[in-house]
């Protein structure tokens, strides 16, 4: 399928973006914006991210599921990547704000091609104000943070070091007056110095995806389809034993169920999206 790059009209650049400060003059875009009514929350973070910023972004973008709501990032390796991988997991509309161009023989970084194409095929979108065919600089990153904090409501913050260029994005996203939220990390980890500093000056902390809800005024929904008439024994068991993150052997040890009916109960749970996998680690989605 081909998606063309269309230069948008100053009337079609979305209206949050035309409120920050500098907005740009020129927006390419392929793809699609998001839906009217969509809420817009960007998720930044370091590139050498670790094993807990990754279980963070999947399990906070993952509870998301059915939500108005697009994840905005920068198409960049680590965190980037993660948002965008975990949006398209859950189902949710995902935007990528690249440091290039739109054009595919421009698309920086080239490992996450495949990724833009994906992001495409699923309704998401790419957007740039540079022209199509510009290549990425050092300059053009920074440029590009104020383009995903202004098209934000939200903006959350994963994993960033004292002097991560994340922290251009966290600034702008108070400058701008839009809602930085912040997920907690280890306090022995030089990952979380920089997230530390924006909790100290007032921040919102994040640790569930309620959290997030809140934080875009959302509401959220109705708890009855998770009331206990509804599920088998066997499934309760699950969701029961779901109530924090659970890796794939742990399941199978602490339920005395069979292997392969576990395992069958696993994957029907997936698939009516009441539970979630990612690398091995199970959630609960609702």
């Amino acid at each position: 399928m081909d998606f063309p790059i269309q230069k948008l009209s100053l009337s079609e650049h979305p209206p949050l973006l035309m409120e920050i400060p500098q907005p740009p003059k020129e927006l390419y875009l392929r793809g699609n914006l998001p839906p009217a009514g969509t809420k817009c929350l960007a998720v930044v973070g370091s590139r050498n991210y670790t094993n807990y910023g990754k279980q963070v972004v999947e399990h906070l973008i993952g509870g998301l599921r059915e939500y108005p709501i697009s994840i905005i990032s920068g198409l960049a390796l680590g965190t980037d990547t993660l948002a965008h991988e975990s949006a398209l997991h859950a189902g949710l509309h995902t935007i990528s704000v690249p440091g290039s161009g739109i054009d595919d023989s421009v698309i920086y970084p080239r490992r996450n091609q495949t990724l833009a194409r994906r992001i495409l095929e699923s309704g998401g979108g790419l957007l740039s104000e540079f022209e199509p065919t510009f290549r990425a600089t050092l300059w053009s990153f920074p440029q590009r943070n104020r383009i995903m904090a202004g098209l934000a409501h939200a903006v959350l913050l994963i994993e960033a070091s004292e002097r991560s260029g994340t922290l251009i994005t966290a600034r702008l996203t108070a400058e701008y007056n839009r809602e930085l939220l912040v997920v907690p990390g280890n306090i022995f980890s030089e990952n979380s110095k920089g997230v530390h500093q924006f909790l100290k000056l007032g921040a919102t902390p994040v640790t569930s995806p309620e959290d997030i809800l809140i934080a875009l005024n959302i509401e959220e929904k109705s708890e009855a389809p998770s009331s206990p008439q509804l599920f088998t024994e066997e499934e309760l068991s699950i969701l029961t034993l779901l109530k924090e993150p659970k890796d794939h052997d742990t399941i199978i040890r602490e339920l005395p169920y069979p292997h392969e009916q576990t395992l069958t109960l696993l994957m029907k749970m997936e698939l009516a999206g009441l539970i979630t996998e990612q690398n091995g680690v199970f959630y609960k989605t609702r």
